[in-house]
């Protein structure tokens, strides 16, 4: 059974770091391209970054600068390391996969084929 689980969400104050986790507990990630997603309040998902197997990088526009995604083979974890967060990022965090292919999507909006239940991301002072 194909299962993704994202951790490492909280509320935070603008300004202030969090670094996201996704993890699988009954396969390796690491031949796969990993895409993060983001669901704000009344807002339809988006994709805002991918890492393929050999390790390169995609980010959305919106996130360029402040978003750092990574993988760590060893852990079979891959991250989302957001930066200088702002209230605009609230949401829910997802990773996502087809669990398919080493590339990532041709487009970040895919929502993969399978995808964590998500992680709640709160911006707030």
């Amino acid at each position: 059974q194909v299962q993704l689980v994202e951790s490492g969400g909280g509320l935070v104050q603008p300004g202030g770091s969090l670094k996201l986790s996704c993890t699988a507990s009954t396969f390796t990630l690491d031949y796969y391209g990993i895409s993060w997603l983001r669901q704000a309040p009344g807002k339809e998902r988006e994709g805002i970054s991918c890492v393929d197997a050999d390790g390169n990088t995609y980010y959305a526009d919106s996130v360029k600068g402040r978003f750092t995604t990574s993988r760590d083979n060893i852990k079979n974890t891959i991250y989302l390391q957001i930066d200088n967060l702002k209230p605009e990022d609230s949401g829910v965090y997802y990773c996502a996969s087809d669990i398919l292919g080493t590339t990532c999507p041709s487009t970040l909006n895919y929502e993969g084929t399978y995808r964590g239940q998500g992680t709640q991301v709160t911006v707030s002072s």
